[in-house]
């Protein structure tokens, strides 16, 4: 991701998980007392909000349980030839298995296909944003991994300067990009959708829309894990059997509206990031 957006989203235990990673800045909130500022967080809505939800979500089952009760009467019969099977929209997966071959743990190997784009553009996005992109090694491993050659030569340099020491330390790592003891920096990229701008044999233009997770949980943090929405876009070429990243921006958004769900304690959040896995993402 651009370095003017929020770090990059992926990450392990403590940070060490050597998977993906992304770039950026963060804001740094200041606890309003002392203790654990995650907990008990929440965004507040009124009484009202939660009543119009509620009647909204039972309409909506009431419309979906009549459809079921009704949809016998207009299915066609088993043998009845003029019956379509079900068509697939184009947002919808296509089924396919995700690819299974990995470079420098990244999976690899896609399709040479529009939707093979697509997986390809969700898995870089994954990489490009976890706690391996703020370490200088596996950074290295991932950029020379997914973009193309002229893309490395171009990228590697300016990107290590703003990896820089004064950048990590804002973000609560030390040099070499590690968290304090006791404390596991999250950063991860959760593709929710992709979209084809432009595609042939050679290139492709690819959107990626992500939910991204990013900031230091600890007791003595100032800089809770916090989430964001973005739409990360990726200019591809067919590079010797695969693709390749040529160019890649972001903006910001679309952002759905905040729910009411009460924020985690750190502890909480250390534990979810070191005992749930991520995902490769295939169309």
């Amino acid at each position: 991701m651009s370095l003017g957006d929020e770090p990059g989203y992926g990450d392990g235990p403590h940070g060490e998980d050597g998977g993906y990673g992304g770039s950026g800045q963060t804001r740094t909130r200041l606890p309003d007392r002392p203790g654990d500022v995650y907990g008990g967080a929440r965004r507040g809505r009124g009484s009202s909000s939660r009543s119009l939800v509620t009647v909204v979500g039972v309409v909506v089952l009431l419309i979906a349980a009549i459809a079921f009760a009704n949809r016998g009467d207009d299915a066609a019969s088993p043998g009845d030839s003029s019956g379509d099977k079900a068509k697939t929209s184009p947002t919808a997966a296509s089924g396919n298995h995700p690819v299974t071959s990995k470079t420098a743990g990244i999976p690899s190997g896609f399709a040479h296909t529009g939707e093979g784009a697509q997986s390809a553009a969700a898995n870089y996005a994954v990489a490009l944003g976890s706690t391996a992109m703020f370490k200088t090694a596996t950074r290295h491993d991932i950029v020379g991994a997914i973009y193309t050659s002229a893309a490395v030569t171009r990228l590697q340099g300016p990107m290590d300067q703003a990896y820089s020491t004064d950048f990590l330390s804002k973000l609560g790592l030390d040099a070499n990009g590690n968290p304090p003891a006791g404390s596991t920096f999250v950063s991860r990229t959760v593709p929710v959708g992709t979209k084809v701008g432009q595609y042939n044999a050679s290139g492709a233009k690819v959107s990626v829309w992500y939910m991204g997770l990013i900031g230091m949980s600890g007791e003595t943090s100032t800089d809770p894990v916090s989430s964001t929405w973005k739409t990360w876009t990726f200019e591809l070429q067919w590079d010797n059997g695969d693709w390749k990243i040529v160019a890649d921006a972001q903006t910001d958004g679309p952002a759905p509206v905040p729910g009411d769900d009460k924020a985690a304690t750190s502890d909480e959040i250390s534990k979810a990031v070191e005992e749930y896995g991520g995902f490769t993402y295939a169309r």
